[in-house]
């Protein structure tokens, strides 16, 4: 079973959109997780990840300072919060569980990938 993205969506370059990423096949000791995404005609990229405890994170270059990752304590549930998004943004989005135990920006540490949720800006 793998994770389950959503809160995707068509929005205009400037205003914010949330992800929320939802692993309902652990119940225990969740893992890390991570963003990724892909445009079309474009490799994966990273994205974000957090810690099992949600107290470490990571940001690409390309949208730190705009992109907000946050782990709910109690369910596990992940969010990415997009603010300021730009047309650069474009791309499907997918969450993933971290296979370690640490943190990581490297998409061969991530298994069980979702399938992903589109996120369309338009300027």
């Amino acid at each position: 079973v793998r994770p389950v993205e959503s809160g995707g969506g068509s929005v205009q370059a400037g205003t914010s959109l949330t992800l929320s990423c939802e692993d309902s096949a652990r119940t225990y000791d969740k893992p890390g997780m991570g963003w990724f995404r892909q445009a079309p005609g474009k490799e994966t990229e990273f994205v974000a990840s957090i810690s099992r405890s949600g107290g470490s994170t990571l940001y690409a270059d390309s949208v730190k300072g705009r992109f907000i990752i946050s782990k709910d304590g109690a369910e596990g549930t992940v969010f990415l919060q997009m603010n300021n998004l730009k047309s650069a943004d474009t791309a499907t989005y997918h969450c993933a569980a971290f296979l370690g135990a640490g943190i990581s920006r490297t998409r061969v540490d991530f298994g069980s990938w979702g399938p992903g949720t589109q996120v369309t800006v338009s300027s």
